[in-house]
C-alpha cells in the first residue's frame, strides 16, 4: 500500500506535531519527577517514526534536513537505550533526559524551520531563515530548551519515580 506524496506529508506532520505535544507532556513529567510511561512511549515512537518518515521524502543530495534525522534517530537510540534496556540505573537516568530533551528540541527546531518557510508572515519576515527574527526565535527556543534540560536533569530522579507511595499512620 503506498501513499501520495501529500498523504505521506500528512502522517508525517501528524506525527511530528503528536511527538511535540507528548514531547512536551513527558517534558512536564521529567520537571515534576514523575515517569509518565505512556506519554513517554508515544513521545519516544512517534518521534522516531517522524525522524524516519522524514527520509521518505523525494531528495537529489543528502542535506541540513537528513542530517538532523540521523542525529536524531542517534539521540533516540540513546534515550530508548536508558529507559527501557538500562532502566534508568544510574548514569542512564541522566543520559535518558539529557536525550529526551534533546530529541524534542529537535523536533520544535524542524517545526520553527517549517514555520517560517510554511507561514506567509513568518516567510516574509525571514524568506531565507538568516535574518534576525529566525535566527532570534532559534536562539529563543535553544535557550528554552537549555533551561529545561538543566532543570529536567536535577529534578527527575529515579529513587523518587519509582518509589511506591506509602501508606499513611495513623
Amino acid at each position: 500500500m503506498g501513499f501520495d506524496l501529500h498523504t505521506f506529508t500528512i502522517i508525517h506532520v501528524v506525527l511530528s506535531l503528536v511527538g511535540i505535544a507528548a514531547g512536551f507532556v513527558v517534558m512536564y513529567g521529567l520537571l515534576a519527577g514523575r515517569r509518565l510511561d505512556g506519554w513517554t512511549a508515544l513521545f519516544l515512537s512517534s518521534t522516531v517514526l517522524t525522524s524516519v518518515t522524514g527520509f521518505g521524502f523525494p531528495f537529489e543530495r543528502f542535506e541540513a534536513p537528513h542530517w538532523t534525522g540521523v542525529v536524531s534517530l542517534a539521540v533516540l537510540a540513546l534515550a530508548l537505550l536508558a529507559r527501557y534496556a538500562f532502566k534508568l540505573a544510574g548514569a542512564w537516568r541522566r543520559v535518558y533526559v539529557v536525550a529526551a530533551v534533546v530529541s524534542l528540541y529537535l523536533n520544535v527546531f524542524v517545526g520553527v524551520v517549517q514555520a517560517f518557510e510554511k507561514v506567509p508572515a513568518l516567510r516574509a519576515a525571514a524568506p531565507t531563515q538568516s535574518e534576525a527574527p529566525f535566527l532570534l526565535t532559534q536562539l529563543l527556543v535553544l535557550a528554552l530548551f537549555v533551561a529545561l534540560g538543566v532543570l529536567a536533569a536535577q529534578r527527575f530522579r529515579v529513587a523518587q519515580v519509582n518509589a511506591a507511595p506509602r501508606a499513611a499512620t495513623t
